[in-house]
């Protein structure tokens, strides 16, 4: 059974960094293309960043140049780095991932982290 397991939201000041981690486990054959999604309250969710198995990264206009998504392919692990956060930023952001398994390839979700930015 595949999970993905999101950490590292929190309360933060405008102006504050945080750092999230989405670790994939189970019978991990390939794990291809990873994303963050954001959704707050009243709000579409957005694709916020993406990186592919090789490292090609793509970014909301919202988050270039505050935002930067990187992996450990050998961990199964994406990472976002959000500095300069805004209170806009606040939201629930949820892991996504395009994996295959033995049986199948399929899309992902994890549970969401709460991040909120506020003083």
């Amino acid at each position: 059974q595949v999970q993905l397991v999101e950490s590292g939201g929190g309360l933060v000041q405008p102006g504050g960094s945080l750092r999230l981690s989405c670790a994939a486990s189970g019978n991990i054959v390939s794990l291809y293309t990873m994303n963050w999604y954001r959704q707050a309250p009243g709000k579409q969710r957005e694709l916020v960043a993406s990186i592919t198995r090789s490292g090609s990264t793509n970014y909301a206009d919202s988050v270039k140049g505050r935002f930067t998504i990187s992996r450990d392919n050998a961990k199964n692990t994406v990472y976002l780095q959000m500095n300069s956060l805004k209170p806009e930023d606040t939201a629930v952001y949820v892991c996504n991932a395009k994996l295959s398994t033995v049986l199948r390839t399929n899309d992902y979700w994890g549970q969401g982290t709460q991040v909120t930015v506020s003083s």
